[in-house]
């Protein structure tokens, strides 16, 4: 192998903003990151779902507005 091709190999730590660090290898020597595996909602198992529940209940509210203004508009050719 030629030499000074291969960018150097750390043993880093990598910490998060909730105070969680693990050790890794890197070609940088640290790394801060916001969001671990310790802190996620989706592997701590807080995830909310009621955010899509309600995207879900606004979709219909909007369909049914549209439907009713159709009949309306159907009604009225009439």
């Amino acid at each position: 192998m030629k030499d000074k091709t291969h960018p150097r190999w750390f043993q880093m730590e990598v910490r998060c903003a909730c105070g969680s660090t693990f050790t890794t290898c890197s070609t940088r020597p640290s790394l801060t990151v916001e969001v671990c595996s310790q802190c996620h909602p989706f592997y701590t198992g807080k995830q909310r779902s009621m955010a899509r529940e309600g995207q879900v209940e606004r979709f219909h509210q909007r369909y049914a507005k549209r439907e009713e203004a159709a009949q309306a508009k159907a009604t009225a050719k009439k």
